[in-house]
């Protein structure tokens, strides 16, 4: 990827993110903005509800004190006080009472618990009342919530409990209105809530035992059935504490309720469970809230990524200009072209670099100059001293024999012609060596460009190992083993035969030298990551670093008569068809050398087919 596409991407991203960030900030922002109004609202409607729950407390216990105080159930406890009169005469009492206070439920007990009359249930008449007890110790305290056993039902209400003393035998009067739909319709709602009431019958939840106001007339909603509330009311039955719940009516998130589920327990000691109020919070306008903030975010966040990309793509292009501009310039620095300048426009770090880049090039190109007149002249040196080392030793010889000639001919001249003969000899042989060292320097100086054309390295590899065959096995010498390890997918190369087969045999040459003891000389050939690799190792004494390092300079030889000029030679083929040469070699085990030479196939499309494959020549001086 390039620099560009990543600084564009890098805007685009940091805009998403930032966009999404701001969203689900806004959103966590109006979930608890959200949840605390609720819980405000819930809060009041649960203060309302105990408002009312207390003002409807003292309307009973004020009508049952009415009840007691009253007439009729004041000349019914003298009546009954220390008589044996018939209670069934007060059998219909407590029900007209009921219907003058307009209670939903009265009762009338004596002072051992026995019903003398029922408004709810008349038929209880001369039964004991079974929670007498508790309704005893509750006379003259607050109206409480007490759970009513009907004919065929149960029922919730508000109860008072008080007493019409007549001597030592008084009259409990029991009365309480329902708590039921016309209790929870007085409630002053606001338009997204609601509350419903659960008449605790028994340990599991009853769908029958909710109490809805909203519901139609039957009391079953389709839409929002009874037994949603079966998990959370559960819940608060076996916890016996207030619980909170989400109610979902569809598959729409908006659709859904948050209820609040408070416990509604009567009186006495244990405080029982009778009942569980229930406040709903609708959801949807949270719902509703949170799918436009992330519409707006989805909305704001496209956009700004489409700017982002727009501004970034300028940017990105503005920014990068000189950054590529730079990146061409160290690939052309790199190919060589220390030439290469960047253009500077402005005063920013870019520019800086560029300026640091157009200063470090021209350094580079004097320090080049300057590395390239130090080396000319160290080679004119190293020239020198090799020509003056090597013309010394026949020079001498020569001025030997001239001095023997004029002595011989100065002291006797009757053994002149001897001498003479003698001396002729031995000019021409020393001339003949200066020729020969003229030539060696004369060859290398005049190296030819190579002739390219296909050629198989396995082939080549194989002729050189023919032409030494018999060295390696001559007689009078250590014998040399040879192994060839060639791998078929070398293939072709575009190279110089001739040029290529000198070079290998050079270096079958030194690996032959540096083996007198005899050992293996080792020939492969591989194809690596498009390349083709030539080794060739041996056994021999192997070298030390520092000559490896300086091997393949010119003149430079571990020989005693070498002229130091073979491998640079084979160094000058290697580079001059596109590859590399390197050494690889430790004292006592043996020395490698690996050329790397390229397929360069596609040079074969431009070169004639009459074009002269090169000529032999003599072999490379070692």
């Amino acid at each position: 990827m390039t620099f560009r596409r990543k600084l564009l991407a890098v805007f685009a991203l940091t805009v998403f993110v930032s966009v999404a960030a701001v969203a689900l900030l806004v959103i966590a922002g109006t979930r608890n903005a959200f949840e605390k109004t609720e819980d405000q609202r819930t809060a009041a409607l649960v203060t309302q509800f105990q408002r009312e729950f207390g003002l409807r407390g003292d309307e009973v216990t004020r009508r049952v004190e009415a009840i007691a105080a009253s007439d009729p159930v004041s000349r019914m406890a003298t009546a009954l006080h220390g008589t044996s009169a018939d209670s069934a005469a007060y059998f219909e009492l407590a029900k007209q009472m009921a219907d003058g206070y307009q209670l939903d439920f009265l009762e009338f007990l004596d002072g051992h618990g026995t019903i003398i009359s029922s408004a709810q249930w008349p038929a209880k008449f001369g039964y004991p009342d079974t929670g007498f007890e508790s309704l005893s110790a509750s006379s003259g305290e607050n109206a409480f919530l007490k759970r009513e056993e009907l004919q065929d039902s149960t029922a919730l209400g508000l109860f008072a409990v008080r007493t019409t003393h007549i001597g030592e035998h008084p009259v409990y009067v029991i009365g309480g209105r329902r708590l039921d739909k016309n209790f929870l319709f007085g409630l002053d709602l606001p338009a997204d809530m609601r509350v419903l009431l659960y008449q605790n019958r028994s340990e599991h939840f009853a769908a029958d035992s909710l109490l809805d106001p909203s519901a139609p007339a039957n009391g079953v909603d389709p839409a929002r059935p009874a037994d949603k509330f079966a998990r959370l009311i559960e819940a608060v039955l076996q916890y016996n504490q207030e619980m909170t719940g989400i109610v979902s009516w569809s598959s729409d998130q908006a659709d859904d309720e948050v209820f609040h589920a408070l416990p509604l327990r009567g009186a006495g000691k244990d405080r029982p469970l009778l009942g569980i109020l229930l406040v709903g919070n609708s959801r949807r306008s949270y719902v509703d809230l949170k799918r436009r903030i992330g519409a707006y975010a989805l909305l704001v966040g496209g956009g700004g990524i489409i700017l982002a990309i727009l501004l970034s793509s300028w940017a990105a292009a503005r920014m990068t200009r000189p950054v590529v501009q730079l990146a061409r310039a160290a690939q052309e620095v790199a190919a060589g072209n220390w030439d290469t300048r960047v253009e500077i426009s402005g005063r920013d770090e870019v520019a800086q670099l560029a300026e640091s880049f157009n200063r470090m090039t021209a350094e580079l190109l004097a320090q080049k100059e300057r590395l390239v007149q130090t080396e000319r002249v160290a080679a004119w040196r190293e020239l020198a001293r090799r020509l003056a080392h090597e013309l010394k030793n026949p020079l001498f010889p020569l001025q030997l024999t001239v001095e023997n000639l004029m002595r011989a001919r100065a002291q006797s001249p009757e053994q002149f012609d001897e001498v003479f003969s003698e001396s002729s000899r031995t000019l021409l042989a020393e001339i003949s060596n200066l020729k020969t060292i003229i030539g060696r320097f004369s060859e290398f100086s005049k190296m030819p460009h190579p002739q390219l054309q296909p050629v198989q390295v396995n082939e080549i590899l194989q002729g050189v190992v023919k032409l030494y065959q018999a060295q390696l096995q001559a007689p009078g010498r250590a014998p040399i083993g040879c192994k060839l390890e060639l791998d078929e997918s070398s293939g072709t190369i575009a190279a110089d035969p001739d040029l290529l087969h000198r070079a290998l045999s050079n270096l079958v040459l030194n690996a032959m030298d540096a083996m007198p003891n005899g050992g293996t000389l080792t020939l492969r050939s591989r194809r690596d990551d498009g390349k083709t690799i030539i080794e060739v190792a041996d056994t021999g004494s192997g070298l030390t670093r520092e000559e490896c390092e300086r091997i393949f300079t010119p003149y430079y030889t571990s020989k005693q008569h070498g002229t130091g000029l073979g491998l640079a030679i084979v160094q000058s083929v290697v580079s001059d068809h596109g590859g590399r040469i390197s050494v690889q070699s430790e004292p006592g085990r043996g020395t490698t050398f690996v050329i790397e030479l390229p397929d360069n196939l596609e040079a074969l499309q431009n070169i004639p087919a009459t074009q002269n494959t090169g000529e032999n020549a003599a072999q490379f001086p070692n």
